[in-house]
């Protein structure tokens, strides 16, 4: 194979820099893209200089000069889309959440088995350079035992645009947890080497975009929704069977001082650490003080910072998959977890 050709199936606003970072390689180059809109397809088209505009999916998936596939539509149409691109014989990059339960996450890994093909939810945070630190001073055992950690992201006023398909349950699954919340979720599982929860409790909230409060700019998607049913905030407690235990906090509005926060913090025996920043906290042996290092020196896994460069690299058989099918399988269970805690009022056991 000289290059990997890419379709992009969704012409949104992130399909846009997916177009930037997978041209920007090497061996690879869009060659294709879809979307329900004509208009937005055509500008995409035109701005990146993708020579195929296809009107549908089952065209695009027909197209043999495509080897691999972006899926970035509504969350509804994860699963069914990279299901059939997969049948297709195509290698897939599906855009986070997984899909809208775990059972449509499972049907994906095994079309994916069965076809034989190169599968990954393409989990962007985990790609950041201070990320990769963190990450590998854990496995090198720098914090000791990490018995606790914090997984967060605030948004002041930061709702996808209102009136779209993000704020429609039918259509996204969920709200700020889907959206947002699993970002962080799954940075701090990969962080961690954490996949394994044994038991979830958690609360959503609707209470600002029920009122037409809260949106932000992001998306370009038409509005067309009259309905907001999905979480604006959300916070769960999660167990792991080591013991270790996991706060997570996601919401897209509400009142506090910062426009936008986010992070993953963690708290182990020997040394603590700001995941977002890179930085460590440890006790100074030394000069029996107290260190804050915010300059780590230390190697890193993946130098292009980049799920695409992973993701193609991974294809060629030159690089490990980061984003692992059943690690993303662990995270979609505890999106779902969360959810139905927050219905029942209870505790979930996974």
């Amino acid at each position: 194979m000289a290059k990997v050709k890419f379709g992009l199936i969704g012409a949104g606003q992130i399909a846009y820099s997916a177009a930037d970072q997978i041209n920007k390689h090497d061996d690879a180059e869009v060659v294709a893209a879809t979307d329900l809109s004509a208009p937005r397809l055509a500008k995409l088209c035109e701005d990146k200089g993708i020579p195929n505009a296809h009107s549908t999916a089952e065209a695009l998936l027909a197209d043999s000069s495509v080897d691999a596939v972006y899926v970035a539509v509504p969350n509804k149409f994860h699963a069914p889309l990279a299901i059939q691109a997969l049948e297709a014989g195509k290698h897939v990059i599906l855009e986070k959440p997984f899909a809208m339960n775990t059972a449509e996450a499972e049907a994906v890994i095994a079309a994916a088995e069965k076809a034989g093909k190169v599968f990954t939810v393409g989990m962007n945070q985990r790609f950041v350079e201070n990320h990769q630190k963190i990450k590998a001073l854990v496995e090198a055992g720098k914090l000791g035992e990490i018995y606790h950690a914090k997984a967060f992201w605030y948004r002041r006023s930061g709702i996808p645009t209102l009136g779209t398909w993000f704020g429609n349950k039918a259509l996204a699954g969920g709200g700020c947890l889907n959206d947002i919340g699993v970002h962080y979720l799954d940075l701090c599982l990969y962080a961690l080497d954490a996949f394994d929860p044994v038991s979830v409790s958690g609360t959503t909230y609707t209470k600002f975009g029920n009122r037409g409060l809260g949106g932000g700019k992001w998306g370009i998607s038409d509005k067309t929704e009259s309905v907001f049913d999905v979480e604006d905030f959300a916070t769960a407690l999660i167990r792991f069977k080591s013991g270790l235990t996991v706060c997570l906090d996601a919401t897209w509005a509400c009142h506090m001082e910062d426009a936008n926060r986010q992070g993953v913090l963690l708290y182990g025996t020997e040394a603590g650490a700001d995941v977002a920043t890179g930085k460590l906290f440890e006790q100074d042996p030394i000069r029996e003080g107290y260190s804050i290092i915010d300059d780590v020196s230390v190697g890193i896994k993946y130098p292009a910072h980049c799920r695409f460069a992973n993701f193609i690299e991974a294809i060629l058989g030159r690089e490990e998959l980061c984003v692992k099918p059943e690690q993303a399988l662990a995270v979609q269970k505890i999106l779902d977890a969360v959810q139905e805690s927050s219905r029942t009022g209870k505790e979930v056991i996974l």
